[in-house]
């Protein structure tokens, strides 16, 4: 594996990741989404928490159809969504 550190900025927040050089560009575009995303709810809505921006833009972007593709194991899916939140939680209150 090709490793390759690189830090990403999420809703202020800055984050070292540890990531298979080929799936840098993926990496930074969700990334860009995911700001786009929270700066859309945050210009349009009254909701001002980071930490509500977040869980609605996971919650978005969740129930987009090309995630609940059939072929998507939806307990794999869960565990998943429950793992990046409880990440999320670590870093929100440090």
């Amino acid at each position: 594996m090709n490793e390759l550190s690189i830090k990403v900025t999420i809703a202020g927040r800055t984050y070292p990741l540890t990531i298979d050089r080929s799936e840098e560009e993926k990496i930074r575009v969700a990334v860009s989404k995911i700001n786009d995303n929270i700066k859309d709810l945050r210009d349009n809505y009254a909701v001002k928490d980071t930490q509500d921006l977040l869980a609605m833009t996971a919650l978005q972007f969740s129930t987009q159809s090309e995630l609940l593709d059939s072929s998507v194991d939806a307990d794999k899916l869960d565990n998943a969504l429950n793992e990046v939140n409880d990440r999320l939680k670590s870093y929100l209150t440090k």
